[in-house]
């Protein structure tokens, strides 16, 4: 019987983070606390996200607003990385990002967890921004999966290509 695997990945679903974000502009147009505040969130870029207000306590709050949004929608926090305000001009700006793909140092330290908890009959293979994951054994795979899931780890992983 052929190995079964899966790989595992540190990315976010754009169109998620993106109904996230709309979700979070809608709100910030029709709240009453941020009326005549000038304040907008808008994307930046591939994974940077802008917050802009009139005040520092406004920008702040619209980013708990957003964070609120990435959670409803299954999103991790710990994807997002979110800077402090800063002043540029009359208005106040908070950048976020979203990290994507596995460092080669994220990878280690997931190796050395599989390899020290994990099943023996498991073998990882770290292939670019992402790491495979193989065994005979699928029950031992999804092992690996719920050690993951439980393990408190720094930033986000999901699974994918399932074998």
């Amino acid at each position: 019987m052929a190995d079964s695997s899966f790989d595992i990945v540190s990315k976010v679903d754009r169109q998620e983070a993106d109904n996230a974000l709309n979700q979070a502009a809608k709100e910030l147009a029709q709240r009453f606390d941020f009326k005549n505040t000038q304040t907008t969130i808008e994307w930046k870029g591939e994974l940077v996200v802008e917050i802009t207000s009139s005040t520092e306590e406004r920008a702040s709050a619209a980013l708990e607003v957003f964070r609120e949004k990435l959670i409803k929608r299954s999103i991790s926090l710990k994807a997002f990385q979110a800077g402090d305000p800063r002043a540029s001009g009359k208005e106040y700006k908070i950048n976020g990002t979203f990290a994507a793909g596995i460092s080669s140092e994220q990878a280690k330290k997931l190796g050395k967890l599989i390899r020290d908890e994990g099943p023996k009959s498991v073998k990882t293979q770290v292939m670019g921004d992402e790491m495979r994951v193989t065994s005979k054994s699928r029950d031992d795979l999804q092992a690996v999966q719920a050690l993951l899931r439980d393990a408190d780890l720094d930033f986000a992983v999901q699974f994918v290509n399932y074998r």
